[in-house]
């Protein structure tokens, strides 16, 4: 198979990595997407003794790792603008930090940048991670919103995020965002509008995650396709659809697992995402990153669905032929 299935930890943060390496490796996966919640940035940016000790510990479990994430400290960029401050971040930084915005915000920039470096010294050439929206509120035009606030939402992330992504480009090491809700890019057209704010600057691409898409309606194969230049990682997470009369794509408030929202997380092959048609436009595009496994379902036991997840997407992960399918006939 040319693509490493890996496990994503960040779902897996309450199990020590030391305990979770050789589950990862009993439930089949071949790496770890590793997570802030396993291994710690600012000290892997400077300390090779603690970066050898992480290494070692994959190698003997037979794990390799292809990337790093560090999605919440990420959030906190934007999000701790006073346009943007939402007070449930206080739960992503130190405690002491809470109700701090602009405190929280230093952090988090540091927080990125050690990440560079972290991944730089851990071998790993893409991070994983959010980075926030000033304009997340006004997904819905009311009350009325002019072009100029949102011209100056996505001038806002790219004051921001580039002196990060220079000290990414210093270490060699690039940034797939999660195009996801609450981030500036949630869509299609709004990932598109992202690429050419960063005038399509190579740092930055795409983690690519499909069960965000359908939800929303978009067709994550046609994204995958349009976009496969900026692929750079892949989140393999499944959606299950149940539009059925009463319920939307808003959720309703209603807690995650409920069979009355209008979609869910799923495991793997419980959902709807075409994962045949992402990996033949994956072939198609040459990606030969990990497919990374972000196990989130609230209606299954998690061993056993990631267990089950990781087998499932190996049907999948097959290698584009070298030949076409009619070279063998012959004709006189």
């Amino acid at each position: 198979m040319s693509r490493p299935i890996t496990l994503f930890t960040i779902q897996w943060g309450d199990i020590p990595l030391n305990e979770l390496a050789p589950l990862a490796k009993k439930m089949g996966f071949e790496g770890l997407e590793l997570s802030a919640a396993h291994i710690d940035m600012r000290r892997a940016a400077v300390d090779m003794d603690y970066v050898q000790e992480v290494k070692d510990l994959l190698a003997a479990n037979d794990l390799g790792c292809w990337a790093l994430s560090h999605h919440l400290a990420g959030q906190c960029v934007v999000d701790t603008e006073p346009e943007a401050y939402d007070s449930r971040l206080d739960g992503f930084a130190p405690a002491e930090m809470a109700g701090k915005p602009k405190e929280i915000q230093q952090w988090a920039i540091e927080e990125m940048k050690a990440t560079a470096h972290a991944a730089k010294n851990m071998g790993v050439s893409v991070v994983t991670f959010f980075m926030g929206s000033p304009l997340w509120k006004y997904w819905y035009s009311f009350p009325q919103t002019s072009e100029e606030q949102i011209d100056a939402g996505f001038k806002k992330v790219v004051e921001l995020w580039s002196p990060i992504m220079d000290e990414f480009d210093a270490c060699g090491v690039k940034l797939a965002l999660e195009v996801h809700p609450t981030e500036i890019a949630f869509d299609y057209y709004s990932f598109k509008r992202l690429l050419e704010e960063f005038d399509y600057r190579p740092t930055l691409g795409c983690n690519f995650d499909p069960s965000h898409l359908l939800w929303q309606g978009v067709d994550p194969v046609v994204f995958a396709h349009d976009f496969a230049d900026r692929i750079y990682h892949v989140h393999a997470k499944d959606v299950k659809l149940n539009f059925n009369g009463r319920t939307g794509v808003l959720g309703s408030h209603i807690t995650f697992g409920s069979m009355d929202r209008g979609w869910n997380f799923v495991s793997l092959g419980h959902g709807d995402v075409d994962f045949d048609g992402i990996c033949r436009v994956l072939n198609q595009a040459g990606y030969q990153g990990p497919l990374s496994i972000e196990w989130e379902d609230s209606g299954m036991e998690r061993v056993y669905g990631g267990t089950e997840a990781c087998e499932y997407i190996k049907q999948f992960n097959f290698d584009a032929s070298t030949v076409a399918f009619d070279s063998a006939i012959k004709t006189e």
